[in-house]
């Protein structure tokens, strides 16, 4: 890339140190006539040879990049890739099961970013274009570059960045190299599997026939077992109409002149215009769960290359990953989320949210939980690298690369499983959260006490679900490069052009097992007491804090989800409770989703070299021009019917024989991106440059899929569904990076950069309320209505339940096992939320980076920080009750390390530190009011140690989240709790050995 930028006195100077950091493949073409001076090439290797090469591209690059490369070969510092490039300035990392999993940068989340593979783009997991590092081992892997402003010559999709992932290539460093890994982790948190599980790795390289033939392979096995400890509440809804007498509400929220909640938030949706309102926040649901997670990655890549001549290079290379989790889980846990007449109690804070809610009805329940998922990935590529002449190369590439996931690997029952079984016969049911960082919950049961019996404990309903997808690119690519050394300064000129095809297809969802329900009989005779063992919780969560009485409740019932699935299966037959009998049930007549999405693109892109008043003027100027074509062929279920299935469950009918809607929806884009890179030595250590461009980020494929899709089970306050578009445009951003840059001795450095980025075409969810022909509502029609009216005419408390009873009673429109079925005639229309991906405007966001970098001469010592602070008109207003264009993920952040490596003996401690941030907008039936998700500020420390026993023989050590650092998120304020989690610190002991390093 830019050493083409130096003047020609200067090339041969540099080509040692790029060939020797090894991140950019670079074609050069010498003059044979020139007669060039032997130089000896000594390479430093372990932390400090790697900080030297990171430190060096990052000098000679143009534009902003940052990289960080393998100490040696295949010893990368990190467990997954997400975690090595959170050492790069402004990368932070979104965690996955204690794990870095996707990364941010510049405030930017995943989907912004994109990812390729030696320059090639990855198919995306899920309905993302977002890459998961954490199914990518380190091994194999000589780099990783971030390039955080405009290239004419990169792959679009990258508005935060383009991270390109660097392989070893054998022709790159010729004869026999080997290197062997194996180590044994322990996780702290396992409970229920091993207490030591392996990882073992391997990485080979070597060349023949005076290097026309050279062959690479690289292989990685890992497995981590361990446990999740955690606490969850579902949602938190926004003034649910509740029935309370005045004596038993606590109300803590500031009154205006009247006596009446001040209104401090504005609801767009109230009024024509919007207007002010109160508000008031209440949990929908409460629950704790131990999952116990086993995880396999197996990682591997094979590279040929062939070299006939000097000038023509043949590389052909295959890379697979495959991880597979399985989770096993319980949870325990009470449903809120009925409100309306269950309502007994409740207390709110300064800012509405409840911090007491008292409530009768509904059920209490324990899940058991189990699913095993597949994450198979597998790129296929050919290169060819050809010197035309002295002064004009170019490189031809074409791959394809497939991602499938699917979550119903379990052999047993191919779904997931979510086995619901608990007790209705409860009193009443108590939130709290006054004190501590994670609330707890009561249930006073009918048996006098605050603990179930096991004899009261039937079956509820259970879920089954499978949504298998599959994300594949396939991708043409040709480039070419000219090197001129005109008189104008003119001294390379790149041009290409790519073909680039992303395909997304996903089916499947849930099959709910209702039979037979609370308001049917619980069937708890199926169901020995000897089925459930009562597990004592006095240490469970115990890196957080509770209320002085500890975790509440502080017991849970275990139980074996495949006993009770056969149990379940065996009893409540079609002959028993007709058909609503007890079956997994078939996943063949769901929709099929998919989208397909086809770009091509041309660019051209030009390096020029000035002498200005003595200054040393480095210019990169270019322009890409894209045309994208969707489509996205969609297939809906049809809906026929709502109806009540008693309690807290609603049920959507969809048409039977899994009849569907087909339409065809299409979309398409052009876009004209320029750039120009301008850098200037102002002496032989001091670095400015300034750099313009347009980027862009395309819209996630979920967004444009065009079919609608109601929800299966469409509960009070929830009746929500979602619809794709194709014809969105991508976010486009204009970008402006300053920096200056002080290299001040060999391995040392301070830098500063500001940017600044306006982006256009903004993309948010927006919510339509709309009715659909034909789907009427039991809720608030005229049988529910008298349904209150004479319960409450009886004194007596009309929760959800009473109405249910009520209904059925009368016998008005009741269906197989007393299904409440509409009534057309006096049920009004279901009121959906549905929720549209629309463009909406423009946004900006800008920020500073600083890094310094310093190794303490020959002490052994060194040390390295950098931070990123990021500010914009993207940020979450809280007292705002709607869905907000904010940028998801904008975060301050910053890491540490320091290190020791002599005689032998390495040492690094690493603190990666991320402020609090928005992980999403939304929570489940929250409809319109898009309430946010944060994560809680999190700093990890890591530390790794490596002994030289001899040349090829390295022991070492590792420890990840020494200080056990926990994750926590919340909504709107601190006390609307959403999770906390926990998993415990993790060590690592092995050996490595290695020959021709």
């Amino acid at each position: 890339m830019n050493t083409f930028q130096f003047k020609k006195s200067q090339l041969a100077a540099s080509v040692s140190l790029i060939i020797a950091a090894s991140t950019f493949n670079l074609a050069y073409a010498a003059d044979e006539n020139t007669a060039e001076p032997e130089i000896e090439v000594i390479e430093v290797k372990g932390i400090r040879g790697s900080l030297i090469r990171s430190m060096d591209v990052k000098r000679d690059a143009s534009g902003v990049v940052d990289a960080i490369s393998a100490e040696e070969m295949g010893k990368f510092p990190d467990t997954n890739l997400a975690e090595s490039l959170q050492r790069i300035t402004g990368v932070s990392v979104s965690r996955s099961n204690g794990e870095g999993s996707q990364i941010t940068v510049r405030g930017f989340g995943p989907s912004f970013n994109l990812v390729t593979l030696n320059g090639r783009q990855m198919a995306g997991t899920g309905f993302t274009r977002s890459f998961n590092f954490e199914n990518l081992s380190s091994e194999g892997v000589s780099s990783l570059e971030v390039m955080k402003t405009a290239r004419a010559d990169t792959p679009t999709g990258g508005l935060g960045a383009t991270v390109n992932i660097v392989t070893a290539k054998p022709l790159q460093k010729p004869g026999q190299r080997f290197s062997l890994m194996a180590k044994g982790i322990h996780d702290t948190s396992v409970v229920e599997g091993d207490d030591i599980t392996p990882e073992i790795a391997g990485i080979y390289s070597n060349t023949f026939a005076d290097e026309m033939f050279g062959f690479s392979a690289n292989f990685s096995y890992h497995r981590r077992d361990f446990q999740r400890q955690s606490a969850n509440v579902r949602s938190w809804l926004v003034n649910p109409n509740l029935s309370v007498d005045a004596e038993n509400i606590v109300d803590n929220r500031p009154m205006d002149a009247d006596g009446n909640p001040a209104k401090q938030f504005f609801d767009p949706n109230e009024g024509e215009n919007g207007e002010f309102v109160s508000a008031a926040f209440f949990p929908q649901e409460i629950s704790f769960a131990k999952d116990d997670i086993k995880r396999e990655r197996l990682n591997a890549q094979a590279t040929f290359q062939f070299a006939p001549t000097d000038n023509l290079t043949f590389t052909l290379d295959h890379t697979i990953s495959n991880a597979v989790t399985g989770n096993n889980s319980l949870s325990w846990g009470v449903w809120n989320g009925s409100f309306g007449g269950n309502a007994n109690a409740y207390e709110l804070d300064e800012n509405g949210t409840a911090i007491y809610y008292n409530s009768a009805g509904d059920d209490a329940s324990f899940t058991a939980f189990r699913e095993t998922t597949e994450v198979d990935s597998k790129a296929t590529g050919i290169n060819v690298e050809w010197l035309a002449t002295e002064n004009l190369s170019f490189n031809f590439d074409a791959h394809t690369s497939k991602t499938t996931t699917d979550n119903g690997k379990d052999p047993g029952l191919n779904a997931n499983a979510r086995i619901i079984l608990g007790s209705a016969d409860i009193s009443s049911k108590e939130y709290f959260f006054r004190e501590g960082d994670v609330p707890g919950f009561n249930v006073n049961w009918n048996n006098g006490t605050q603990e179930v019996d096991p004899n009261q404990i039937g079956s509820n309903f259970s879920i089954f679900t499978r949504t298998p997808g599959e994300s594949e690119v396939s991708q043409v690519q040709l480039d070419g490069k000219l090197f001129t050394y005109t008189d104008i300064g003119l001294e390379t000129v790149k041009f290409g052009a790519a073909y680039t095809k992303q395909t997304l297809s996903g089916w499947g969802g849930s099959n709910n097992a209702n039979a037979p329900g609370f308001n049917n009989g619980t069937f708890a005779e199926i169901f020995p007491d000897a089925m459930f063992e009562r597990v004592d919780l006095s240490g469970f969560l115990d890196e957080f804090s509770f209320g002085p009485d500890g975790v509440a409740p502080g017991y849970a019932y275990t139980y074996d989800l495949d006993e009770a699935f056969a149990r379940q299966s065996a009893y409540l037959t079609e002959d028993v409770i007709g058909s609503d009998f007890y079956r997994i049930g078939t996943f063949d007549g769901f929709p099929v989703n998919e989208v397909e999405e086809e770009t091509i693109s041309v660019y051209l892109s030009s390096n020029w070299v000035f002498n200005v008043s003595d200054y040393d003027v480095f210019v990169n100027l270019g322009l890409r021009y894209e045309e994208t074509d969707i489509v996205s062929p969609a297939k809906s279920r049809v809906a026929e019917q709502v109806y009540w299935a008693g309690g807290s469950e609603w049920l959507t009918q969809f048409a039977a024989g899994g009849e569907l809607v087909e339409v065809d929806y299409e979309g398409q884009y052009d876009l004209l991106l320029p750039m120009i890179d301008i850098k200037v030595d102002l002496t032989d250590d001091l670095v400015t440059r300034a750099s313009w461009g347009q980027t862009i980020t395309r819209p996630t494929l979920g967004d444009m899929l065009g079919n609608l899709a109601l929800t299966p089970s469409p509960k009070l306050n929830s009746r929500s569904g979602s619809r794709g578009n194709p014809n969105l445009e991508p976010f486009k951003s204009t970008n402006l990076d300053l920096s200056l840059e002080y290299y001040y001795n060999e391995g040392s450095y301070a830098a500063v950069g500001l940017f600044w980025k306006d982006v256009d075409n903004w993309i948010d969810n927006t919510q339509v309320k709309t009715t659909f022909e034909g789907l009427h509502d039991v809720y608030l029609g005229e049988r529910w209505n008298n349904a209150v009216a004479a319960i409450e005419g009886r004194g007596e408390q009309a929760t959800d339940s009473a109405i249910y009873n009520e209904i059925v009673a009368n016998g008005v429109g009741i269906g197989e096992n007393n299904r409440i079925l509409p009534d057309p005639a006096t049920d009004p229309l279901i009121e959906w939320t549905i929720n549209s991906p629309e463009n909406v405007g423009s946004r900006k966001v800008n920020g500073v980076e600083v890094a310094i970098q310093h190794l303490f001469g020959d002490s052994g010592f060194g040390a390295g920080f950098n931070a990123t602070i990021v500010d914009g008109d993207v940020e979450y207003d809280n007292y705002y009750l709607a869905s907000q264009a904010v940028l998801a993920g904008l975060s301050d952040s910053a890491n540490l390390q320091g290190f020791y490596e002599k005689d032998g003996l390495s040492v690094k401690i690493t603190g990666a530190w991320r402020d609090q941030y928005l992980i999403a907008q939304g929570l489940p039936d929250s409809g319109a009011t898009a309430p946010p998700q944060y994560a809680e500020e999190y700093l990890q420390w890591d530390i790794s140690v490596n002994y030289e026993v001899n040349e090829s023989t390295t022991v070492f050590f590792e420890g990840v989240n020494l200080t056990n650092e926990t994750e926590r998120s919340f909504s709107r304020f601190e006390s609307q709790f959403l999770s906390a989690a926990q998993y415990g610190p993790r060590y690592a002991f092995g050996v490595r050995y290695s020959m021709g390093n």
